[in-house]
């Protein structure tokens, strides 16, 4: 369990890391906790991009017996107790969940190639549409104002300069006290702003 949640914590790491609006993150694994779903819409959200889940669908009994055919024919697959245990712990996508919608659903074991294809399709084109402010089928998630980085306001700038005017100042007073010819060691102005030093004559 640790080590899947570890794996968990280091998949959201990269997924975040990629987000951008010029490009399209699959994140292929088991996201079979509702709540690991709800951290990656977050993410998504937060950096005002599209979302969806496609899901492919399809029985336990099914899976267990793909799982024992890959163990057989000497292929990675599940140890029995751990495939159990995630079959037992998979909580299942539902559209009326935020983090689930839209929910482009597969079922590999009973529908065709074509089929599939149509689903994919759907979910890329869902990705990919063209949006403007008529566009009603495609929900760009916005970011909240606690996902937000703060801008710094006109109140918050002019305190800034103020405060860098009187460091600039006393600098220069205490230069001129110690006499002609004295370095003043660096004065910082801001946090985002370099640090002036001063050499009077």
């Amino acid at each position: 369990m640790a080590a899947e949640k570890n794996l968990r914590g280091v998949l959201r790491s990269q997924v975040d890391r990629s987000l951008s609006k010029d490009s399209i993150v699959i994140v292929d694994s088991l996201n079979n906790i509702k709540g690991y779903r709800y951290e990656l819409w977050c993410l998504a959200r937060a950096s005002g991009i599209r979302y969806c889940v496609v899901f492919c669908d399809t029985e336990v009994d099914q899976c267990r017996e793909w799982n024992d055919k890959r163990r057989e024919i000497g292929q990675l697959a599940y140890d029995t107790n751990i495939f159990e245990d995630l079959a037992r712990r998979f909580e299942r996508p539902d559209s009326r969940n935020r983090w689930d919608s839209p929910l482009f659903e597969l079922f590999p074991s009973r529908d065709d190639s074509e089929r599939t294809s149509t689903v994919i399709e759907e979910a890329v084109s869902y990705l990919t549409k063209k949006v403007d402010s008529k566009t009603r089928d495609v929900k760009v998630l916005q970011p909240t104002i606690a996902t937000q980085t703060a801008v710094k306001t006109e109140a918050n700038t002019l305190y800034e300069m103020d405060k860098a005017t009187q460091e600039v100042i006393n600098a220069i007073v205490e230069a001129q006290s110690s006499g002609f010819g004295a370095t003043v060691d660096k004065v910082t102005i801001g946090p985002d702003l370099p640090s002036i030093s001063f050499f009077f004559c």
